[in-house]
């Protein structure tokens, strides 16, 4: 059983003369169903060439159009402000991600120089709805500006997660409308089971019954963002038991099996060659947990495609199946990244208590625990896909996932970059076109252009009172019918500074900091062979080209997205600070601790019975440091990375205390306590960024950077704090 929700929006569809209503959509504007998935391969679609099982959408890729040379912005954040606006991701103010560098390019927030569709389409008469990750804001928390948020942006109804990733059973920043809620405290949505992709799923089929009982006259608009299968890798049992063993063989295999089949559909050319793999199956050493990792990705994204049914069973049952454009993609290339991989978590907390109801999940990623107070784990060996485990399924199987290209999730190179595009609709695709492939290079800037050219509507040059900047794509409707897109200009990339530019066959494309590369895309898909030395006039071309790109579209000064978040933030360039309970110091007053040694030395007192809390913090989930007692007990955590080094004192009798932590020159950490024998040192390095959360003394208002959930007061009296910063 799947759907969960009060049976009182469903009711009544024959009032509206079911077929009649059929008749009269092949006359009317489209309906448009927009779904993209989260941090998966390029190959790993069966309809693309991989062994996961994707009925539906191979069978909407059957009846439709497969682009074959379609493209993403390589990272989620400016993908999704890509493909809302239009735009390329840098003019909508989203180069990087959710932070604000200080340029136009990198506010971390869509700004209001842009539409998004939904606010293009609705003045046309479509009903906007939403289900999935936003992440096109800086303000995630349950305080943050709702003129940010979906509803703020043109949708009328909302269902998902304001920031990225997290648990699939039981998500941070879950949203209805604009208004945070709770697995366990939404009353439109109770299944017997929680699973984040099925909330979604069924939440869009919802939607859709709701549309034919509100607005059965007017078009709609879904756009439907999965998190799947991004990390953590998390299913039900259910799924992930139907691959038991299924990946048994390996990396190689998995590789070579979908080279082959992509080459027999003609997805690509038979000469395309296979780029380099990563590390062997048989140097493996934990062969069963690598198989897991890969078991549970599969899972997730045959669920995600199980819903997508779910979704088209629906538009059928309602008699919007034939008028309705569904286009289904993907954010980035996949995921090489090792969250989860490599550290076990840290120590559970000694107060850990499930969440009630009404408790909002505080965490997105670990430290963290499940819903029904269980500490989430990780690190090598931990079997993922129940909600207690948070892991990546790693650069192998990333490798295997992007197969025949090179390169991962943040580079510009073809493994970053391509994306598959299905366009499905009966009714605005011949049938002679059912099942075939485009090879036109298209990109996401062309998304806004066919929704604006499907719908009649009008892309405004103003908005809200605001200019809106002319949008950048051209419709994809032309190549639905097999015609010419006549693109009038070449595409173009920036991300952490990785750039390129394509333009016909021809790519030129670079990593950060390293020359261009010139590839003949036609010949060479997997880009194997540089012709740059051997055609360096086009090179410098095609790099004019890349140059004024860069220019007007507010990606400059190139490295913008790293080097100005340093110079915001550097902190204050004082040596000493003497702070009390209740003190709050913003990132750029805080104690610039980047490369530097420092001490923290905390007089507080303790009360009869239990005392806990944070004495003095500063920095977040990312990088930072904490002092604080926890099982009565002092400890002092400094986070710098990925690397985690702590310090635990004696137990604390009630009365007067000093703690005197260190960070050494060489990272090291010790903690002392009254003048007693340092606990350490633990091995940790000095921070290598200024933590963005500002500091607090008493309390850890912002992310936490400890194993505790913020703000974590504490409840004895902290008298002073003196902190001073080797210079």
């Amino acid at each position: 059983m799947r759907l969960a929700f009060p049976r009182i929006v469903l009711a009544s569809l024959a009032a509206f003369g079911l077929a009649g209503h059929q008749a009269r959509a092949a006359e009317s504007r489209p309906n448009i169903v927009l779904i993209m998935s989260d941090d998966m391969g390029f190959s790993d679609l069966g309809c693309y060439g991989g062994e996961i099982e994707t009925p539906n959408l191979d069978a909407l890729a059957g009846k439709g159009v497969r682009f074959t040379q379609f493209y993403n912005t390589a990272r989620c954040c400016p993908t999704r402000a890509s493909l809302l606006t239009g735009l390329y991701p840098h003019q909508a103010g989203i180069g990087h991600m959710t932070n604000d560098r200080g340029f136009d390019g990198y506010r971390g927030v869509l700004n209001r120089q842009s539409v998004t569709i939904a606010e293009a389409l609705r003045p046309a008469g479509y009903r906007t709805y939403m289900c999935g990750k936003w992440h096109v804001t800086r303000f995630m928390g349950p305080d943050g500006d709702r003129a940010t948020w979906p509803l703020g942006r043109g949708f009328e109804k909302f269902y998902g997660t304001i920031a990225g990733a997290g648990n699939y059973f039981d998500p941070g920043t879950l949203t209805r409308q604009d208004r945070p809620i709770t697995i366990a405290n939404d009353p439109e949505y109770k299944p017997e089971s929680y699973y984040y992709t099925d909330a979604l799923s069924d939440n869009a089929v919802k939607y859709i019954g709701e549309h034919q009982a509100e607005s059965p006259d007017k078009p709609f608009f879904l756009y439907l963002a999965y998190t799947a299968a991004h990390w953590p890798m998390q299913a039900p049992e259910a799924a992930i038991a139907r691959y038991k063993g299924r990946f048994d063989a390996g990396f190689e295999v998995g590789r070579a099996a979908r080279i082959e089949k992509m080459k027999a559909m003609g997805l690509i050319p038979p000469g395309t060659e296979l780029s380099p793999g990563t590390e062997t199956w048989a140097d493996v050493k934990d062969k069963a947990w690598e198989a897991r990792c890969k078991e549970v990705y599969a899972a997730m994204i045959t669920t995600m495609d199980a819903g997508i049914g779910r979704i088209v069973a629906e538009l059928k049952a309602k008699g919007q199946y034939d008028n309705t454009v569904i286009l289904f993609l993907q954010d980035n290339g996949a995921c090489a990244e090792t969250t989860g991989r490599i550290k076990e978590a840290e120590p559970a907390p000694a107060n850990l208590r499930p969440l009630r109801p009404d408790e909002l999940q505080p965490k997105t990623a670990p430290p963290m625990q499940t819903r029904d107070g269980r500490w989430i784990r990780t690190g090598p060996g931990v079997m993922p896909g129940p909600a207690d485990t948070y892991l990546a399924y790693g650069r192998d199987w990333a490798n295997v996932s992007n197969t025949p290209f090179r390169e991962y999730k943040h580079w510009t190179h073809e493994g970053g970059i391509s994306t598959p595009l299905i366009a499905h609709w009966p009714a605005g695709i011949k049938p002679e076109r059912a099942g075939q492939f485009e090879r036109q290079p298209g990109h996401l800037i062309d998304i806004m252009a066919t929704c604006v050219d499907l719908s009649g509507a009008t892309y405004p040059a103003e908005f809200g009172g605001q200019a809106i900047k002319p949008r950048e794509g051209v419709s994809l409707r032309p190549a639905f019918a097999g015609e010419s897109l006549n693109r009038p200009q070449p595409i173009f990339w920036e991300h952490e500074s990785n750039r390129a530019v394509r333009d016909g066959r021809w790519k030129l494309v670079a990593k950060a900091g390293e020359p261009w590369e010139l590839y003949d895309i036609d010949a060479d898909r997997a880009e194997m062979h540089d012709l740059a030395s051997a055609q360096p006039e086009r090179v410098k071309a095609m790099a004019a080209q890349w140059d004024a790109y860069a220019a007007r579209a507010n990606v400059l000064p190139l490295g913008a997205w790293r080097e100005k978040e340093g110079a915001q933030t550097a902190g204050s360039p004082a040596s000493r600070f003497t702070l009390h309970q209740g003190d709050h110091l913003p990132a750029p007053r805080a104690p610039g601790l980047v490369g530097h040694a420092f001490t923290v030395e905390a007089k507080f007192r303790t009360a009869e019975g239990k005392t806990e809390g944070v004495i003095v913090a500063q920095g977040g989930t990312a990088a930072g440091f904490t002092l604080f007692v926890q099982g009565d007990r002092p400890r002092f955590l400094l986070r710098s990375g990925d690397g985690v080094a702590r310090a635990v004192g004696p137990k604390l009798t009630p009365g007067e205390h000093t703690a005197v932590a260190r960070v050494d020159a060489d990272g090291s950490v010790t903690l002392a306590i009254d003048g007693g024998p340092a606990a350490g040192p633990a091995k940790g390095s000095l921070l290598a960024r200024m933590p963005k959360d500002g500091l607090e003394v008493g309390s850890d208002e912002n992310g936490a950077v400890g194993p505790y959930e913020s703000p974590f007061p504490f409840t004895g009296k902290v008298e002073s704090v003196v902190i001073e910063v080797v210079k």
